[in-house]
């Protein structure tokens, strides 16, 4: 018998949230979450990814 560790990404983190929400094959699961917030006051149908990303400048 093979032991599996189970692994757990925290929604709390910024990785976490960006792992699970910020990428293409769950944009569904993101459309969904955010009307749930909104609780019917808005509808999101659809959302586009950008590259939000600003790394500093690194000196040599």
């Amino acid at each position: 018998m093979r032991y599996t560790e189970e692994r757990y990404i925290s929604l709390l983190t910024d990785f976490g949230f960006k792992r699970i929400f910020g990428t293409n094959p769950n944009k569904d699961l993101l459309i969904d979450f955010l009307n749930s917030l909104f609780d019917g006051e808005q509808v999101v149908k659809d959302v586009t990814f950008l590259n939000s990303e600003h790394v500093g400048d690194v000196r040599a």
